[in-house]
């Protein structure tokens, strides 16, 4: 998506031609830099340290530092051991051990001497494949759009979405913001409410900053609001990602959006979680089986922000010694879920809606 008006993704190959590039979500939104990343190690330390973020392009780093790994040693015994170190980095999001699965497999069957070219073109081919998927899913998507905007005859389609899944959460596009940009791109009037998603705010740091920078209109909400805006008839759908939606239709997606289905489902407001197939755990049935990452309390207990000097600083908000709770995600029962959006359209919540879009999962998804 666009920056002052600049086509960007996420992350690409530095001019050097083998260095990896991306963009510091740590520093936004108060600025935008560039990091590079030289080793697996860098690799791991931005998915860990949060420097990406998102389930798809945290796919997308730990495939590149596959590629730095190979350049170091192309052994068979160094692509096991940094593959598993870098699958050790955040437990929750599926689609860490899909990519670095994909990698694998391909190196694997690859004489160690081709390696490092093998590695560099699939980890493009991930991505290019990551910005084609989310444009299909926002495609699907669009159609919502379309209709509610011609219900209220020229009046703004007020969509709520909660944390980031957008174009900064993936190498371009996003999930839950892909439709929202076609739909601006389109012409169509569209608003969105973003929740602040406490604790580590990566609805006002990152969604409002790419939503303000390509240009659509949104406003900044307290986490608390939304069940609000929904009473008043101030939200017509929303939009939401996921980082590992199970075999049944259980979504697990960042802390607070569980308590936005239940307001949605009490509003009579559609509920829609979209997701790429990559993100889909064919392995489980019970979202509650999906391991929680609990994060530091500092997270919770601590806030960045911008002084009026123009210096960026980190600052308590409770008592000294107060002890945090940080679970980064919740899960949604597919129940409270309107539609799963895919790259190969909408379905139901449930095995059956899933299978029904990828027919060819049958016999592998866990039984109900």
């Amino acid at each position: 998506m666009k920056i002052d008006g600049k086509p960007h993704r996420t992350i690409w190959v530095g001019a050097d031609g083998w260095s990896v590039e991306i963009i510091d979500q740590t520093k936004l939104p108060h600025a935008f830099e560039i990091a590079t990343l030289k080793t697996p190690q860098d690799a791991a330390h931005a998915i860990k340290a949060m420097l990406v973020r998102g389930a798809p392009l945290i796919g997308a780093t730990a495939a590149y530092g596959i590629c730095l790994a190979m350049r170091e040693d192309p052994s068979d015994q160094n692509l096991i051991t940094i593959a598993r170190m870098l699958g050790e980095q955040r437990p929750t999001a599926i689609n860490l051990q899909w990519a670095l699965q994909k990698m694998t497999g391909v190196l694997e069957s690859t004489a160690p001497d081709q390696r490092v070219d093998a590695a560099y073109a699939h980890a493009e081919r991930l991505c290019d494949e990551d910005v084609e998927t989310n444009h299909e899913i926002g495609a699907h998507a669009l159609t919502l759009i379309e209709n509610i905007a011609e219900q209220k005859e020229g009046g703004a389609v007020n969509i709520l979405t909660h944390c980031n899944a957008g174009w900064l959460a993936c190498v371009d596009w996003g999930t839950a913001t892909s439709p929202i940009y076609q739909a601006h791109d389109k012409g169509l009037p569209v608003h969105v409410w973003v929740d602040e998603t406490r604790p580590r705010n990566q609805g006002a740091a990152l969604t409002c900053w790419e939503l303000g920078a390509h240009g659509v209109p949104n406003t900044l909400i307290v986490d608390n609001a939304g069940g609000h805006l929904m009473q008043r008839g101030d939200v017509d759908l929303c939009f939401v990602g996921s980082d590992r939606t199970v075999a049944n239709g259980d979504v697990c997606n960042k802390i607070g959006t569980y308590l936005k289905a239940l307001a949605a489902y009490d509003n009579g407001i559609p509920f829609y979680v979209t997701l790429p197939y990559s993100t889909i755990d064919w392995s489980l049935n019970d979202g509650f089986s999906i391991p929680i990452e609990e994060r530091s309390q500092a997270e919770v207990t601590a806030m960045s922000g911008r002084l009026p000097d123009g210096s960026v600083a980190t600052f308590d908000i409770a008592a000294p010694d107060t002890c945090a709770a940080n679970p980064a995600f919740d899960v949604t029962p597919g129940r409270l879920v309107t539609a799963l959006i895919t790259e190969r359209g909408l379905c139901e919540a449930t095995t059956e809606g899933l299978l029904g879009l990828y027919p060819e999962r049958n016999g592998t998804a866990v039984s109900p």
